[in-house]
């Protein structure tokens, strides 16, 4: 059977916070709201959009999340029409996914960005033709769910116990414990590595180069 490395993408393999929460606070202004603060707006990284605006206002009435939702992929799109949005791979990103390939592992990503998003955010790095099975909010039920790990498992053939969840939340964590694979989670994305453990990571890593490790002893 395949051995498949799953990566989150926003908070684990690009930075793509600043975009998001631009993007944040301008639909919150187009409702009527003040902007929230940006460590809120981090906790819900991970999230889908709708799944999010709950969590960002859980008051308020299903209508009001739905159009926030799509006020907020209204303001990512015109940010990145606008040549602003910026996504930068972490420091040693590239090089830990030529590791894992070196080594025999399928790369797959699972997401809460939409299709679109990720395709064109894993362009503009030029890493498009790198993952086997890409997931993300726009088919499946927002993370936690295990549907996207258990779908790029299909995908690729590869064997629960022998693949891995790498994500920066706590909902990558649960995602991948609910799936039945080994979750490692990233200390310098969105999410503190006390809520990982909490959440059920197996193994905390601090740099790129310490996931290589750590799947190469899983191994």
């Amino acid at each position: 059977m395949n051995r498949l490395a799953i990566f989150d993408c926003d908070g684990t393999l690009v930075d793509s916070q600043a975009n998001i929460c631009l993007a944040m606070e301008h639909c919150f202004a187009r409702a009527g709201l003040a902007a929230p603060p940006r460590e809120r707006t981090r906790r819900v990284v991970g999230l889908s959009l709708v799944e999010a605006m709950q969590a960002m206002v859980p008051d308020a009435e299903p209508d009001l999340h739905a159009a926030l939702a799509e006020d907020y992929k209204t303001a990512f799109q015109a940010l990145r029409g606008r040549g602003l949005v910026e996504e930068p791979l972490y420091e040693g990103v590239a090089e830990l996914l030529d590791m894992l390939e070196a080594d025999g592992w399928l790369l797959g990503v699972a997401t809460g960005k939409s299709d679109r998003g990720l395709r064109l955010c894993l362009e503009r790095h030029g890493l498009a033709g790198r993952f086997v099975t890409l997931q993300t909010a726009d088919r499946h039920p927002s993370k936690p769910h295990p549907s996207m790990v258990e779908a790029a498992l299909a995908q690729s053939g590869a064997d629960a116990e022998m693949s891995v969840m790498i994500g920066d939340t706590s909902y990558d964590m649960a995602m991948a414990r609910a799936a039945g694979v080994t979750a490692i989670g990233v200390a310098w994305g969105y999410h503190a590595p006390a809520e990982l453990l909490a959440a059920g990571a197996d193994f905390i890593a601090r740099h790129p180069r310490e996931v290589a490790q750590m799947v190469k002893a899983e191994a």
